[in-house]
C-alpha cells in the first residue's frame, strides 16, 4: 500500500534547523535592540474575534474581502491573525494596560496569515516584527517609532533604503480631501478598474493604493492631501519632519503615500528598498489616533509600524548579508566501548553545567565514523575515552581544527573548555 504524501499547506513553508539559526539571530537583535529603546514585548493569541478584523482593516481592503483565513465554532467567528496592530490594541483596551500610566511603548514578533496568491517574500503564512505606541500624540512617538525601524536594518547591515513621509491629516483634513479625490477622479470614473470603482464613495483614498494598470494616469495627476491639511496637521508634520532631520534620518515626501482606513490620520510611512525588486517595500506604518476608540477603548492616540521578516532575509541574500554563526558544538565525546559509552553519557550533564556545549555519538557508531560525525557537527574538540583512559584518569581532547591532541584530567578539560568559550 502506497504511503500518504503529506505536505505543507499551499503558501506555507517549514523553516529547517539551517534556516533556523538566522531566524534566531533576528529575533534575538530584535529583542535587544527594543530593550534599548524602552520597548517592552507583547504576544497574542493568532486566533481573533472576526469583527475585531474586520473593524481594524475595513470592510472594503482586499485582507478582509478576500485574504482572510476564517472558520466558526458554534456562533462564534473567527480569524487567524491577517496582522497584529489590531490584536495589540485590543490587548491594551481588555486588559486596561493604560492604567499602567504613561504611553505604552509595546513591540510583537510573530506569525501572520493571508490567504493570497504566494509569491516571492510573501507566503501565506509570513512573520512580522512591529511597534506600537500607545497614548501620545506627541510628533516625538512618531519619530521614535521611524527611528526604531530603521535602525533594525541599518544594524543588520541594510542601509540602501529610502524612508517615504507623508501626512493624512486629521478626520476634518482627510474629509475634505475625499470630496476633493471623488471630485477629480469623477469625470473617468468609468474608465476606473474595477476595484477603484468600489472603492470611489466609501474608500477613495484606497484608490491611491492601487496597482492597476488603468488607474494609474489618474493617481499620477490627483490632488495632493497636503494642501487640505488644516494647521494643527500642518504643524504636526512639521514636527515630525524636523524631529527626524535632528536625528540625520534622510526621508523623501510622498504625496500619495496614505491609509485609507478612517481611523489612520497624520503621520504615513514607508521604508523601501530598490534590492526587493518591484515589491521594494520592507516596513511601513503610521499613526491611528482613532483606532482605540473603533474597537471599545476611550479615545486614545497611538502610533506604530510593522515589518516582514521573510522581505527582510530577501534583502539580506540579495546584498550577500548573512545572519547568525555556523552551527557548532563546544566538544564531542568519542567513546570506546560501552564502559566509555556509560561514562560520556554521565559526562555530558557536567559539562553543560559548565557552560559548555556538548554532544556525543547516539548510534553506537565505530570511532571512526564518530570523529566523522564530530566535524560534520562543526565541533570544536573530540574528547576521547577508551578503558585504558578510564583507567589513567586522563582523556585526550583533540582540537579538531588544529588536529592537535593531549593528554588531561577531565578537570583541566573542562578548565580548557571553559575558558575557550568564555574567550569566544
Amino acid at each position: 500500500m502506497a504511503q500518504p504524501k503529506f505536505t505543507t499547506h499551499h503558501g506555507m513553508v517549514d523553516i529547517l534547523p539551517d534556516d533556523v539559526r538566522k531566524w534566531q539571530y533576528l529575533e534575538k537583535l530584535i529583542h535587544e535592540e527594543a530593550e534599548k529603546f524602552n520597548f517592552e514585548e507583547i504576544r497574542t493569541p493568532i486566533m481573533e474575534q472576526t469583527e475585531l478584523i474586520v473593524r481594524g482593516l475595513g470592510q472594503l481592503t482586499d485582507i478582509v474581502s478576500k485574504e482572510i483565513f476564517s472558520f466558526s465554532r458554534g456562533d462564534d467567528n473567527y480569524v487567524l491573525r491577517p496582522e497584529l496592530t489590531a490584536p495589540v490594541v485590543r490587548a491594551y483596551v481588555e486588559n486596561h494596560l493604560d492604567q499602567r500610566g504613561g504611553s505604552q511603548k509595546l513591540y510583537y514578533i510573530g506569525p501572520m496569515f493571508r490567504a493570497e496568491r504566494p509569491q516571492k517574500g510573501r507566503q501565506r503564512q509570513f512573520h512580522q516584527f512591529g511597534v506600537e505606541v500607545i497614548g501620545s500624540d506627541d510628533a516625538v512617538a512618531d519619530v521614535e517609532v521611524i527611528a526604531f525601524m530603521i535602525h533594525i536594518y541599518n544594524k543588520i547591515g541594510i542601509k540602501n533604503t529610502t524612508l517615504k513621509l507623508n501626512s493624512i491629516g486629521d478626520p476634518d483634513s482627510r474629509e475634505k480631501y475625499k470630496e476633493a479625490l471623488k471630485e477629480y477622479l469623477k469625470p473617468n470614473y468609468e474608465k476606473l478598474s474595477d476595484l477603484s470603482k468600489k472603492r470611489f464613495e466609501k474608500n477613495p483614498l484606497r484608490i491611491l493604493d492601487s496597482k492597476e494598470e488603468e488607474d494609474q494616469p489618474f493617481i499620477e495627476n490627483a490632488p495632493v492631501i497636503t494642501d487640505y491639511l488644516n494647521e494643527d496637521s500642518l504643524n504636526h508634520f512639521k514636527k515630525v519632519k524636523e524631529y527626524l532631520s535632528d536625528l540625520g534620518i534622510d526621508f523623501e515626501g510622498d504625496p500619495y503615500l496614505v491609509r485609507g482606513m478612517d481611523y489612520y490620520t497624520q503621520t504615513a510611512f514607508e521604508l523601501i528598498s530598490p534590492d526587493l525588486g518591484a515589491q521594494d517595500a520592507l516596513a511601513g506604518g503610521g499613526r491611528y489616533d482613532l483606532l482605540v476608540e473603533e474597537i471599545g477603548g476611550q479615545p486614545t492616540p497611538a502610533v506604530g509600524f510593522a515589518a516582514g521578516m521573510e522581505r527582510l532575509f530577501i534583502a539580506c541574500e540579495e546584498l550577500g548579508i548573512k545572519l547568525g554563526s555556523e552551527k557548532k558544538v563546544d566538544a564531542y565525546i568519542v567513546t570506546l566501548g560501552d564502559k566509555a559509552r556509560k561514562w560520556g553519557l554521565q559526562t555530558l550533564p557536567k559539562l553543560r553545567e559548565a557552560g559548555i556545549s556538548a554532544t556525543m555519538d547516539y548510534m553506537g557508531r565505530s570511532m571512526k565514523a564518530q570523529m566523522k560525525d564530530a566535524n560534520r557537527e562543526n565541533a570544536q574538540y573530540a574528547i576521547i575515552v577508551g578503558e585504558n583512559e578510564l583507567d589513567e584518569g586522563k582523556f585526550t581532547l583533540r582540537n579538531m581544527k588544529e588536529s592537535e591532541e593531549e593528554s588531561l584530567s577531565f578537570e583541566k578539560i573542562v578548565n580548557k573548555l571553559t575558558s575557550q568559550h568564555l574567550q569566544q
